[in-house]
């Protein structure tokens, strides 16, 4: 009920007609508070799950059932801010790649288990990727100045899948990060700019932040066009950093880039900048338009099919689906920058 009523409270605030739930189709065990690492590998080695007698598990729709390790710390003493883990269902493998997923509200709003983050998390997991989704300090009239912490908690949380790679059984060398709407943007920063010195850096860090691949959902790009309300007014010359666009260069991680042609909260002109700055520089990248698609969706969403502009080593591609499902073309893409 939680994760429908946050879907439907977002679509409410971004003005944006509610989809169908895709809570029901999670086929998540939770099982929440689960605070030692060391309790990972035995939970993923439990008895496959089955929808019918599992107790916490949603109803999967025929799909295999994913456990979730519920509000794990990752950020400082005294930060309220958690994460949780998806697993892979099956046997507990070592090396195994990493994606951060980051929830989307505005800045203002969501939860890293709101229905977009857990469908996409719980669909990453069942291709075979550990995934984590963070929650990150959010902007409210009490507490405006949240640039570059937002920034910072989202590298914490690269940095922490990092540090516990063992006991998660992820390959150090092989992280992703991924996020929707103002996660998207979150994940374009953490993944473009460098993670010491730039935005939400720290100089102290021994543990890197760095990410090899990155997937943009619907993210804003250019905040000197769109999202300065939230953002600290400290004229347009800083403003222009906290822009990802200003971050291309041709050493960036490969890109994903996913947005609806009918988005009407971040227009798709911001994704078609960026694709514009990136081969600019020949950095590589893939931009997928789902056609008729608006905002907020999951890797599932309602549209007319989609076309698909691709960029590696400077030679460009173009293709296309008639379907609207941009699972397998997600799961392509980080099977080919972070293998699986």
């Amino acid at each position: 009920m939680r994760t429908q009523f946050l879907a439907l409270l977002l679509c409410f605030v971004l003005g944006v007609q509610a989809a169908e739930p895709v809570a029901p189709k999670l086929s998540v065990e939770e099982r929440v508070g689960i605070n030692d690492l060391e309790a990972v590998k035995a939970v993923s080695e439990l008895a496959a799950l089955k929808s019918d007698d599992a107790k916490g598990v949603v109803a999967n729709s025929g799909r295999v059932a994913v456990r979730r390790l519920s509000n794990l710390s990752f950020l400082p003493e005294g930060r309220k801010e958690k994460l949780d883990i998806y697993l892979p269902p099956g046997e507990f493998k070592k090396n195994r790649p990493a994606v951060l997923f980051i929830h989307g509200g505005g800045f203002k709003i969501g939860d890293k288990a709101e229905f977009r983050s857990a469908s996409v998390s719980a669909d990453l997991a069942r291709e075979g990727y550990v995934v984590a989704s963070c929650n990150y300090v959010l902007f409210s009239k009490k507490n405006p100045g949240v640039w570059p912490q937002n920034v910072s908690d989202c590298r914490n949380a690269v940095r922490w899948l990092r540090q516990n790679a063992e006991a998660l059984g992820v390959d150090p060398s092989r992280i992703a990060v991924a996020g929707g709407s103002a996660g998207g943007y979150l994940a374009l920063m953490v993944g473009f700019s460098e993670d010491k010195v730039e935005l939400g850096g720290d100089p102290s860090a021994k543990v890197s932040a760095k990410v090899s691949a990155v997937i943009n959902m619907y993210g804003v790009t250019d905040s000197t066009q769109h999202g300065q309300d939230t953002l600290i007014s400290a004229g347009p010359d800083v403003i222009k950093l906290f822009s990802p666009i200003t971050h291309v260069r041709a050493d960036c991680p490969p890109v994903l880039i996913l947005h609806g042609s009918a988005d009407p909260t971040v227009p798709l002109k911001e994704s078609e900048d960026l694709v514009k700055a990136l081969a600019a520089v020949k950095a590589d990248y893939e931009f997928i338009v789902i056609k008729d698609a608006a905002h907020s969706f999951d890797l599932h969403p309602a549209g007319a099919g989609w076309v698909r502009t691709s960029s590696y080593k400077g030679v460009t591609k173009e293709d296309s689906s008639g379907s609207p499902d941009i699972e397998s073309a997600t799961a392509d893409f980080l099977k080919r920058t972070i293998g699986r």
